[in-house]
């Protein structure tokens, strides 16, 4: 093809220029149809094209590149490599198919060209990140095992007391465990923010995460002794005795915080290390869900050791089902968090804490003249699975849906964007 020819091309389909550019004569821009949010919508985008005619001046083209870098000005002057505008066009809605419009035969080869591009009359500055997250180094993992010997010795402090020290250890055991787990969380890879905006975070959170692991230390308890006719005493007329407490399900959880870290830290790594060397958004998510679903079935096996183990040492039976669900959809709605994606968590953690509170009630509520039918549910999965087979349907139902968007969000290339994994 000749270069008069090449010059006579109508634009790439789908590139809507902002309006009043000047094309020059005998050129006017294709329709806008495939960009979706990338660009701003021009007045005329769905007006017919009319043909093009005569001899387009050498000085009359428009670059679509360069328009597209002009539209995202501020992501191509503060990225810091190639994958971080890549990543950047994805989020907006460019795919592979988009990027053959201009001429390149995927997302990151279009990021590749707008990064040598752009114009730099200086080193290019990071997107800020975020001053509470600062990177950190092997100071994660050896915080990680603090909150299960934490909890490990408040256990120990509450089957050597009783009455009131008895409270008072509880209560000095909660609180240590919880700030051990806000110190993990805070810093390597549990942490949120790194990258991302600081108030990107979705309300409630933490209220509904206490809920579940309350109602998995005293929930079991409470439900078992409501439908046997309590809590003030068993249908015989005997006293239920001291409050039943599951041991066992939240030392499991505690000590689950180290494989949830490196399940975390693994993952990040390696999805950076594979979006470098992917060429193609379609390779990189077709790496990412086996890694993803990998992790998560090692982090699943390891909290199930930890969880038969803490079992046999505190001689208390255990239900697999019930923790390693809560343990999943904790993790789940984590790695969501870190990677961008905070209000599905929310969603599936508040609707899991809500099912776990109507349950309760609508045994109580069922004792109401009348309202008998409003126990049966519960009634017939607690004589079937027993207590615990109520909080395991429900967060293996939150779980699974939490693992379907995860496998959907965290195998694109923008939520890796502005993470920075720890070594």
């Amino acid at each position: 093809m000749t270069a008069p020819e090449q010059r006579r091309q109508p634009l790439a389909p789908g590139l809507d220029l902002a309006p009043g550019l000047d094309l020059g004569p005998g050129l006017t821009p294709a329709p806008a149809s495939g960009l979706g949010p990338v660009l701003d919508r021009a007045p005329s985008a769905a007006s017919a094209v009319p043909p093009v005619s005569g001899t387009a001046s050498p000085r009359g083209g428009a670059d679509p590149v360069k328009v597209l870098m002009r539209r995202h000005r501020d992501l191509c002057a503060h990225a810091v490599d190639p994958l971080e505008i890549a990543a950047g066009l994805e989020a907006h809605g460019v795919t592979d198919r988009t990027a053959a419009r201009f001429r390149h035969r995927d997302v990151f080869s279009l990021a590749e060209e707008m990064y040598a591009r752009v114009a730099r009359d200086a080193e290019p500055v990071p997107y800020p990140r975020s001053t509470d997250q600062p990177r950190a180094g092997l100071g994660p993992f050896l915080l990680a095992p603090l909150p299960g010997a934490l909890c490990a010795a408040g256990l120990a402090g509450l089957r050597l007391t009783d009455g009131r020290a008895r409270l008072a250890v509880a209560a000095a055991a909660v609180l240590a465990v919880a700030l051990a787990v806000r110190a993990v969380l805070r810093r390597g890879p549990l942490a949120t923010g790194r990258g991302r905006p600081p108030g990107d975070r979705a309300p409630g959170t933490r209220a509904w995460t206490c809920w579940l692991l309350g109602y998995a230390v005293l929930g079991d308890g409470l439900l078992d002794a409501a439908v046997g006719g309590g809590p003030d005493g068993l249908p015989d007329g005997t006293a239920t005795g001291p409050w039943p407490l599951a041991a066992a399900p939240v030392l499991a959880l505690a000590l689950g915080c180290v494989p949830a870290l490196c399940a975390a830290h693994l993952f990040a790594v390696r999805a950076r290390r594979r979006l470098t060397t992917s060429r193609g958004l379609d390779e990189f998510a077709a790496s990412a869900r086996p890694l993803l679903l990998g992790l998560f079935a090692l982090f699943l096996g390891a909290l199930a050791a930890l969880l038969a183990g803490c079992g046999a040492v505190l001689r208390e039976p255990a239900d697999q089902a019930q923790v390693l669900s809560l343990g999943a959809l904790l993790l789940l709605a984590r790695l969501l968090t870190v990677h961008g994606f905070p209000h599905a968590p929310a969603v599936a953690l508040g609707t899991a804490a809500l099912a776990e509170a109507a349950a309760q009630a609508s045994v109580f509520a069922g004792r109401l003249p009348g309202c008998d039918a409003l126990a049966v549910p519960v009634d017939t999965v607690v004589a079937a699975w027993g207590p615990g087979g109520v909080p395991a349907l429900v967060c293996s139902a939150a779980a699974l849906a939490l693992l379907a968007h995860a496998t959907h969000n965290l195998s694109r290339a923008s939520a890796h964007a502005g993470t920075e994994p720890q070594p």
